[in-house]
């Protein structure tokens, strides 16, 4: 479980890392989104504690490392002109859950980020490293001797996915806690490149697909996250499963977001863990848009349950069976919207 040997890159502006990037990528990465590339190249490393596990496991084999942690400009938390804010992508977790402007303008991502892994992990962990977290399998995340024994995944060094093996879909999992959350703020990330720096909704980051998970090539950076004056101040809740309650990953997970003055006004929620990318529940506003907060029974929490249920499509990439975490879906999503619209009165 030793690391490979690789050479590291220590970029000092994000011009310099942009370059890097450019210079030591996959020319077949650079046009085509996000591909998996497991050896040589280049991987991206800011907070590390996805990456380093990653390569300890032999999942990656980088030629070269390029570490981002020295350029100041990727931090910090502040308030923009319009009302709402952005978040360098280099900006710790435990930064983000310390923010007084976090936690009262976007609660439901202090909630979020409050349950990733632990304290200490998240004084190294970043949001633009948890926005970008691989995807996980319970047949991807083990030793290589283990993947060796079994003959390997269409993620890595394989041909067929163990958990869906009539495809030739990969099927893991994407399980990061801040992005359901940043998804219900409609939030904006802010991505540099060669050709200069684009703006793109966090819901068109992701891909669905297990071993392609982003639209960000290779020689790109994702640099800040936007959060928009129009969801501030919006009341929110995350509920998480996890098998161990203080350091694990999400095997499901519920983050609500609502906008409420007496009366529902507008409403998200976004499910995490159940499927190869976050995503938005539809058709919650048709259920409580428009109603008193008193007016929201049980059955219409149900309601919003039963719709994040239909949108959670979990397979066998976790210990634990698909259909425990799709009644935990809808579970936590009668949970969470209780609690958010509980806090907004």
């Amino acid at each position: 479980m030793s690391l490979p040997d690789f050479k590291l890159l220590r970029p000092r502006t994000v011009a310099e890392a942009v370059e890097m990037l450019a210079k030591h990528s996959s020319p077949l990465s650079l046009v085509e989104p996000n591909t998996q590339l497991s050896k040589g190249g280049v991987q991206i490393c800011a907070g590390g504690t996805d990456l380093l596990p990653s390569m300890r496991q032999k999942l990656f084999e980088p030629e070269y490392v390029l570490d981002l942690r020295a350029i100041a400009e990727l931090r910090g938390i502040r308030k923009l002109d319009d009302g709402g804010a952005a978040i360098g992508a280099l900006t710790t977790l435990s930064a983000i859950e310390d923010s007084a402007l976090i936690a009262e303008r976007y609660s439901v991502l202090r909630e979020a980020v409050r349950t990733v892994a632990s304290p200490v992990l998240r004084n190294m962990g970043t949001i633009g490293g948890n926005i970008c977290l691989d995807t996980r399998c319970l047949w991807y995340n083990q030793s290589a001797a283990w993947r060796t024994s079994c003959g390997f995944c269409i993620k890595k060094d394989g041909d067929l996915c163990h958990v869906a093996p009539g495809g030739t879909k990969c099927w893991a999992a994407f399980s990061g806690d801040t992005p359901p959350a940043l998804l219900c703020v409609e939030a904006e990330i802010e991505i540099a490149g060669p050709g200069g720096t684009r703006r793109l909704p966090i819901a068109e980051l992701y891909t669905g697909i297990g071993d392609a998970r982003l639209r960000l090539a290779k020689n790109e950076i994702l640099t800040r996250v936007l959060l928009p004056a129009k969801t501030a101040n919006w009341r929110g809740a995350y509920r998480k499963l996890r098998m161990r309650g203080s350091i694990d990953y999400p095997l499901a997970g519920v983050a609500v977001a609502v906008k409420a003055n007496g009366t529902v006004e507008a409403v998200r929620v976004a499910v995490t863990a159940v499927n190869p990318a976050p995503m938005l529940v539809k058709r919650v506003e048709d259920a409580l848009v428009g109603k008193s907060v008193s007016q929201v029974t049980d059955a219409v929490l149900a309601e919003v349950g039963e719709l994040a249920a239909r949108t959670a499509k979990p397979l066998t990439t976790s210990a634990l069976t698909p259909e425990y975490r799709r009644e935990i879906v809808r579970v936590y999503a009668r949970r969470a919207m209780a609690a958010a619209l509980a806090s907004s009165e």
